[in-house]
């Protein structure tokens, strides 16, 4: 298992653990089907297995984490179809959040909407920070929307979408197409044209649907490989 970064403030050692643990597979450095030791991550932390295993607890009952037999603790891997599930599921719920945002969006909410867009041009050779600005994007118009339920389900779906590790934001070309859709989503936000945003970001999903699913038939071709 690779080294655990220096620990974060202001929490105790359970969420310290936890929030590390989501980074790594965030990063895909913790891959699905990648066993969980207590004592070998509470030696990296240098902290107790007490807190470990409530990490391990609350990244299992976030759902990416389950129970093998024989096998202890592991990263959930997810299957085809629940992938192409996930994605239809988001194509729904953030095309209903910009069609909100577009009637909902404060003027601030489409100044920093835009400030985003301009940022994230400028990163397209940066990809933890395009990784963060895109994350921005899509929280910033969630917000826009204000409906609490749909923010919820959003949040929900994004922690699954974990366990396939890098964003698409990691594929330069798809960088790109992503930044020229997020300013066609924008015009769209701007103009308070409900129907052409909903449009827009459902195409936008669709897209990042697309590679992830090419994406995760490599990698699964490659592992059956070996």
């Amino acid at each position: 298992m690779p080294e655990l970064t220096t620990p974060i403030r202001d929490m105790s050692q359970g969420q310290d653990a936890y929030q590390r643990l989501i980074g790594q597979i965030r990063a895909g450095s913790l891959r699905p089907g990648d066993r969980l030791t207590e004592s070998d991550i509470a030696a990296r932390l240098g902290i107790s297995r007490t807190p470990v295993r409530e990490a391990i607890r609350a990244l299992e009952a976030d759902g990416l984490v389950v129970h093998v037999a024989r096998v202890g603790a592991s990263i959930r891997r997810l299957a085809y179809p629940e992938v192409a599930e996930l994605y239809e599921m988001r194509t729904v719920l953030e095309g209903t959040a910009a069609r909100l945002a577009a009637r909902t969006a404060s003027e601030v909410e489409l100044a920093e909407l835009t400030a985003i867009s301009q940022d994230m041009a400028r990163a397209q050779a940066d990809e933890p920070h395009l990784y963060d600005l895109n994350r921005n994007f899509h929280h910033t118009l969630l917000n826009a929307a204000r409906n609490r339920f749909l923010s919820e389900a959003v949040a929900g779906l994004e922690k699954t979408l974990l366990i396939l590790g890098p964003s698409t934001m990691a594929d330069s070309t798809r960088a790109a197409q992503a930044q020229a859709e997020h300013e066609a989503i924008l015009a769209a936000l701007l103009a308070r044209d409900a129907q052409a945003a909903e449009a827009l970001m459902r195409s936008h999903i669709q897209g990042a649907h697309r590679l992830r699913l090419r994406q995760f038939r490599k990698d699964n071709l490659g592992e059956q490989m070996l």
